[in-house]
This record gives C-alpha cells, structure tokens and sequence, in this order.
C-alpha cells in the first residue's frame, strides 16, 4: 500500500490571515508560505505526529464550532511557554507529565486552540 509522508500543508479560515500569520511566525516560528518557487516552505523536524478524528461532540477543543486543533512539538515547552506568556499569550500548562511527555495549551489571536507537546 502507497502510504502519505507526512503533513505537507494545514489551511484553515481566518478573519484576518496575514495577520494571523504573522502571529505563528513571530510566536511560534513558523515561517510564512513563500511568496514565489524560488523560497524555501517552513519545515518541519521530523517526528512523531498524531493523526486523530474526535466525536462531534468533544469538547476537548474548545468551542462547539471549533473543528479543529493543532498539536506543535517543541524541544523546550518551558521555553517556549516563557516566551508566549511575555508577549501577552495566555498558556495553561498541565501539571502532568504522561509517559509521552509534557503539554500545555494556548490560542492564536482568532481563539483557535493550539497544542504544545514535549516528547519525551
């Protein structure tokens, strides 16, 4: 069987996106989609990446009319919470440590959910 690779782009609405995109650059270091051929995509380090439906009713993600989250990994959650908290984001960590790792949550300007996930 023909397996997919891997993620190769994540497109969502937004009331306001090149702001928005903005946001995930300067926040989170995602690189902006490239304007011609000739620049290079954001990538992505290899690893693990969890693909899963939910039950329409989850309220795992925040607001009923919310589709979707994201899940980022990251090297540093402590880091990278310090560095969203100082410039306004709110974060909630979770306390626990599960035999996957660390996570904590946050959202983007738009108040879509956003994951981040230590891997152990």
């Amino acid at each position: 069987m023909e397996r997919v690779q891997g993620i190769g782009g994540f497109f969502f609405r937004s009331q306001d996106p090149q702001n928005l995109a903005e946001w995930y650059r300067d926040q989170l270091g995602v690189d902006l989609i490239p304007t011609s051929y000739e620049q290079m995509p954001w990538c992505q380090e290899a690893g693990p990446t969890a693909f899963a439906p939910f039950a329409a009713d989850t309220t795992y993600f925040g607001r009923p009319e919310q589709t979707w989250m994201i899940n980022f990994r990251v090297a540093n959650l402590a880091a990278m919470v310090q560095q969203l908290q100082a410039s306004g984001s709110s974060v909630e960590v979770d306390p626990e440590t599960y035999p996957n790792g660390r996570f904590a949550r946050t959202a983007d300007p738009e108040g879509n959910p956003i994951q981040l996930w230590e891997p152990v």
